[in-house]
């Protein structure tokens, strides 16, 4: 039987502590590839680099690192540096957690979540910081659940966001992605230059009550796995929304008031817009 092949990215640079832990749990059940930034691009998301060459560097079997994103490493290694197409793909660890809306800005996610748009079953891993970082019950996790995704696999499009608590876990639980109020801080300096300059900072959340989601499970002591999506269609608004569309008509198209385009009332479903 074929060992599974699992690509290995991150958003904290290939030399960092976190994947090297990642690689060596996982390399227990799988055939090991790392493909990772050469520096830390933390907050970059799901971002490509379009307007730039990417340069790829060996530095070991089956390592290489690239200057560009975690979903850069993830396209180069599915479509010019892997063998052939992995079983699974494994963003992480990140140092500090990836809760609620940080999977919009994380780059730890955004790898994984590249990775469903190829259609592989990814998982994002996060660990939650305390006064030090410690992977191992992080990585031993992913090792578990690993053997889970390459027996079952995952729905069509989804990605798993894992985020683990600092010290010793109690247990694990399946997750909804958290909600809250930010408000956010913006550091205002002036440099040698005297120039104005801005540095965003983390700013402050207020959670809202919600015992089925990541951040209450955190708290709680609980490793969180949250099922994700790359569609991210609001799709219980629709019907509200429907009510707006011959407002949003008018004038459009040809169309005189109140009538709506008949595009707009029923989709053929082989247009892609």
């Amino acid at each position: 039987m074929t060992q599974p092949l699992v690509l290995i990215t991150n958003d904290d640079g290939v030399h960092a502590p976190g994947i090297k832990a990642l690689a060596a749990a996982l390399a227990g059940v799988a055939d090991v590839y790392v493909v990772a930034p050469d520096r830390e691009v933390s907050a970059c998301a799901q971002s490509l680099t379009l307007k730039n060459p990417l340069r790829v560097e060996p530095l070991g079997d089956r390592i290489w690192s690239v200057d560009g994103t975690p979903a850069d490493c993830v396209n180069l290694a599915l479509v010019k540096l892997l063998p052939r197409r992995p079983d699974a793909v494994f963003s992480g660890i990140n140092r500090g957690a990836n809760l609620g809306e940080d999977v919009f800005y994380s780059g730890t996610v955004g790898g994984a979540r590249e990775g469903s748009f190829f259609g592989v079953p990814s998982v994002a891993m996060s660990l939650a910081m305390g006064s030090s970082a410690d992977y191992t019950h992080a990585a031993a996790f992913a090792a578990r659940l690993g053997r889970l995704v390459f027996e079952h696999g995952l729905p069509e499009r989804t990605l798993l966001n894992v985020n683990v608590p600092h010290g010793t876990p109690s247990g694990a639980v399946i997750t909804v992605q958290g909600r809250r109020h930010h408000e956010g801080t913006i550091l205002e300096g002036t440099d040698p230059r005297r120039r104005t300059y801005y540095w965003i900072e983390e700013g402050s959340d207020r959670w809202l009550a919600d015992e089925l989601s990541d951040i209450h499970a955190l708290r709680s002591g609980l490793i969180s796995v949250t099922p994700l999506q790359t569609d991210t269609t609001h799709h219980g608004a629709l019907a509200a929304l429907k009510g707006w569309e011959t407002a949003l008509a008018n004038g459009h198209n040809g169309s005189g008031p109140g009538v709506v385009p008949p595009h707009l009332g029923k989709r053929d479903p082989s247009v892609i817009d």
